[in-house]
């Protein structure tokens, strides 16, 4: 079975498009700048969607860069608008596609490359599609930066009793056996850092949370429909509860009083 890299919808990586931008790692980004050679670099985004992540970093990185967006859902690529992304220097960045399952990454896939992205990935890929990644990485010597991996940790203000079970249901789901594949969910930053780490690369780590209040309204409410959606999904025993408590939260959005955050973090990889 051959598994796609996209996991959203257009639509929704355009809401969380700022909440993104706002939360992921300059630090990390600017390490990653510092480690690329200088001249024209090519540069592989795995799951790449809308190209965000692109639109964001390339500003931040040196080229001239040729970035490679790859996608299993084609459709999702026809969203894409990158004809004003540059480089730090301001030149446009040149842009490929490529329709391809993780499953069928083959070691090889980065050779040529100076560095390899990806964003909002890693925690709805299994093991053995980490481990697919981590190999093409490793056989190309190149750095990589993953952004904005969720942990599991969702705080809420004001907070509410049913608050613990729907997010231990969403975690459970994050970790779901489906079709044959369990994906690595809020443990995906810490396999993903402990196989570079076993293969002697370093690996530094940066939280990246988003923190949504009322001003978010719109994202909040997407995300809490889809945070307590899947968490009854997992758990249907608790769809009684789980309305209550969504009818609960959806008023507080509504107010103003609401204020969420959702854990992520960065990881940057490079070889020794």
């Amino acid at each position: 079975m051959t598994t796609a890299i996209s996991t959203a919808s257009a639509p929704w990586l355009a809401l969380r498009a700022p909440a993104d931008d706002v939360a992921r790692s300059a630090a990390l980004a600017a390490a990653l700048a510092a480690l690329l050679p200088s001249g024209p670099v090519e540069l592989h985004d795995l799951g790449a969607g809308t190209g965000g992540l692109t639109r964001w970093l390339a500003p931040r990185l040196g080229g001239p860069q040729r970035w490679v967006l790859h996608d299993g859902d084609a459709g999702i690529l026809d969203h894409l608008d990158l004809r004003s992304v540059v480089d730090d220097a301001g030149r446009p960045v040149a842009v490929r596609t490529v329709v391809e399952h993780l499953g069928e990454l083959p070691p090889g896939a980065f050779r040529g490359a100076a560095g390899v992205t990806a964003s909002a990935l890693l925690d709805v890929l299994t093991r053995e599609e980490a481990e697919r990644v981590v190999a093409a990485c490793l056989d190309a010597r190149v750095p990589a930066l993953f952004a904005l991996s969720v942990t599991g940790e969702v705080v809420l203000g004001p907070p509410d009793p049913a608050d613990a079970a729907i997010g231990a249901a969403f975690n459970e789901h994050q970790r779901r056996d489906e079709d044959g594949r369990r994906m690595l969910g809020p443990e995906a930053v810490t396999v993903l850092a402990a196989l570079f780490a076993d293969a002697g690369w370093h690996v530094r780590r940066d939280p990246t949370p988003w923190r949504l209040g009322p001003v978010d309204a719109a994202l909040t409410g997407e995300w809490l429909d889809g945070w307590v959606g899947a968490a009854v999904a997992q758990r249907p025993e608790l769809r009684a509860e789980a309305a209550a408590y969504l009818a609960r939260r959806r008023a507080h959005v509504a107010d103003g009083a609401l204020h969420v955050i959702v854990h992520h973090e960065d990881v940057l990889v490079w070889p020794r």
